[in-house]
């Protein structure tokens, strides 16, 4: 558990309902292989029809799943987070050099 109080499924569930607000398409699951030749599906981010999407792995660990979420929010949503008012736990991945 964080300092805050707010174990990491908390942390992700605030980071989903940041990106959902944020306009982000977020899905969780699909932690099977496309093929027989490929690798499984890992979290990551990318843009379908102009939007974007947020894949979270079913089996990425919970921690890589918020770096994903993070990340995005990060890079997509950067005036979002800067005006909203965060728990500490969640502000420290969206700002992890403290900026």
């Amino acid at each position: 558990m964080h300092r805050s109080g707010m174990d990491e499924s908390q942390i992700l569930e605030t980071l989903f309902e940041l990106a959902n607000e944020a306009g982000m398409k977020v899905r969780a699951g699909g932690g099977a292989r496309l093929g027989e030749d490929l690798p499984p599906l890992a979290s990551g981010v990318c843009k379908v029809r102009g939007e974007l999407w947020v894949v979270l792995a079913a089996s990425d660990s919970v921690p890589i799943q918020i770096e994903t979420l993070a990340m995005a929010l990060r890079s997509h949503a950067a005036d979002l987070i800067e005006e909203r008012h965060l728990p500490p736990a969640v502000r420290a991945f969206l700002d992890p050099q403290g900026d």
